[in-house]
């Protein structure tokens, strides 16, 4: 059990015997009222989006995961495919619960998947990828505003707002947390 101040995006919590994962929070401390954490969290078993708000002296439960390293194989249209690599066992996951993740997946990237009771629940990104970018505007020749960013789309169909000494072909680190660019690879 973790008080409600402890609460991070992310974090998958066990609520009335469901698993919510949380999308987003803010903790509060209004003037001269008690704090309180406000959460907006996904159901991983149906997908529905629930707001809760929590005091601050509120205990909740934090889902305790299995994590298996698995390297991401390929997509279907809907489900994602996972593959353990040392028991080549396959599970699938759908786009609905993989969020915005489904972004920085490329094939044969090794990803960790979280289990609940055996059951594929979600998946942790690592820190930053790499993706190669298929579709940019030219730089624009004599700018001289050297903060001006332009839009790029990577493999994966992300799009990242670059500087405009990248071009298409390039292959780009982005942050997976943010979405935003790093560095040129």
């Amino acid at each position: 059990m973790i008080t409600a101040t402890e609460i991070r995006k992310g974090m998958i919590l066990n609520l009335e015997g469901e698993l919510y994962q949380v999308l987003s929070f803010h903790h509060a401390t209004p003037g001269n009222l008690r704090g309180f954490v406000q959460t907006k969290m996904r159901n991983l078993t149906s997908g529905t989006l629930r707001d809760m708000r929590f005091r601050s002296i509120d205990k909740v439960e934090k889902a305790y995961l299995d994590s298996q390293e698995m390297s991401y194989l390929y997509s279907d249209g809907e489900n994602f495919h996972f593959m353990n690599n040392e028991t080549y066992e396959q599970v699938s996951l759908d786009r609905e619960r993989l969020g915005d993740a489904v972004d920085y997946l490329k094939a044969d990237t090794i990803i960790t998947v979280d289990f609940f009771d055996g059951k594929p629940v979600g998946i942790e990104l690592p820190a930053t990828v790499d993706l190669a970018v298929t579709e940019t505007t030219p730089a624009i020749r004599n700018a001289t505003v050297s903060n001006v960013n332009k839009p790029a789309t990577t493999e994966t169909g992300l799009v990242v707002q670059v500087p405009p000494f990248v071009e298409e072909g390039d292959i780009i680190r982005v942050n997976t947390a943010t979405g935003e660019y790093v560095s040129r690879v």
